[in-house]
């Protein structure tokens, strides 16, 4: 699954890179003799951008000449602070932007019960369901408004960040390699990411409850005589408390399907605190105070480890801690990966 994910954004990479260059050597003379950079062809990217931003500006004052003039302003400063920060967020953001609103489509839709049953079969990842499909869609999938939010949150902070670096190991990279966006490239590392926390699931985790499940209870009594029937019978009322008890305890041990992209989270959380250790990251809770990013990380990775040893079911640490090793195993080999795919397609 993550190799096809790599292999069709370095080749969408590759596609898009040729024709912006294309285009950027099409609109002067000047830069057929020149040599061009990464940073030329972003350049050109943001000033294409903001031209068309404009062009949309314009159409739509044409189109509400009809608009009473009273209303008119309001429309036009209520679209100007739409689309401006738009304009000056970085790739990297205005890209996390755009999941988050995938996501939160995809949890809107998660709020009518008529699509509940479709909702639990398409984006929830069932691993003994035998679909596969869910391993992706499921990345895009929540059902609580707290699960969206905080991961929203923290994809907006370290995606983009994730992205930035993403963008200077390619820039470093020695070969000259040309790449006009990034964007490719981090949607590859995040799908990736949550892929192998789903993998980290079914092979630790899932195989714990299954035997969980698959463990007896209780066991009748051999009955083989007339007295052993009357003790059996004696020993089963004196223990129907602690039976019941036991069967409610096996009732409550389920097989969960998971989504959500907090696998993803914890690998942008760990490539960014390796790639940037001297920042700092301030949280939504207290402490609020700025706290260096490589403590802030093996602290939440501390809690997960907590929540795996105490067995709390509240999260889902195990994805977490499967995401975490990708983020840092993409930082040591991630970038040449890429660049190494980049070059045979």
């Amino acid at each position: 699954g993550s190799s096809s994910i790599l292999l069709y954004s370095a080749w969408a990479t590759n596609i898009e890179t040729a024709l912006v260059l294309e285009k950027l050597k099409s609109q002067s003379s000047v830069w057929q003799a020149q040599s061009i950079a990464n940073v030329d062809l972003r350049r050109f990217q943001q000033m294409e951008l903001v031209k068309g931003l404009r062009s949309t500006y314009k159409y739509l004052n044409t189109q509400a000449a009809e608009i009473p003039q009273l209303i008119r302003p309001y429309l036009n400063a209520a679209y100007v602070a739409l689309l401006q920060p738009y304009a000056d967020a970085s790739e990297g953001r205005r890209l996390c932007w755009k999941i988050c609103l995938l996501n939160t489509g995809i949890w809107l839709m998660w709020q009518f019960q008529r699509l509940q049953p479709m909702m639990n079969r398409a984006f929830v990842h069932q691993p003994l369901s035998g679909l596969t499909y869910t391993l992706l869609s499921s990345t895009f999938s929540h059902s609580s408004l707290l699960h969206l939010a905080f991961n929203c949150l923290a994809l907006e902070g370290f995606g983009s960040a994730a992205t930035t670096y993403l963008r200077q190991a390619q820039d470093k990279n020695v070969t000259g390699q040309l790449e006009s966006t990034s964007s490719y490239h981090f949607l590859s590392f995040y799908v990736s990411g949550n892929l192998v926390s789903h993998v980290a699931n079914a092979r630790i985790r899932y195989p714990k409850l299954i035997a969980q499940l698959s463990s007896p209870v209780s066991r009748t009594p051999a009955t083989d005589t007339w007295a052993s029937a009357v003790a059996a019978a004696s020993s089963t009322v004196g223990k129907s408390a602690t039976t019941t008890a036991s069967v409610a305890s096996a009732s409550a041990v389920t097989i969960p399907g998971s989504l959500g992209a907090s696998g993803a989270v914890y690998s942008c959380v760990t490539l960014v605190a390796l790639a940037y250790p001297d920042s700092q990251v301030s949280l939504i809770f207290p402490p609020v105070t700025p706290i260096g990013i490589q403590t802030a990380a093996l602290g939440i990775l501390t809690l997960d480890m907590i929540g795996i040893y105490r067995g709390w079911r509240m999260m889902d640490h195990w994805a977490h801690l499967g995401g975490a090793a990708f983020g840092a195993l993409y930082f040591y080999y991630g970038p040449s990966v890429w660049s190494h795919t980049r070059a045979i397609l």
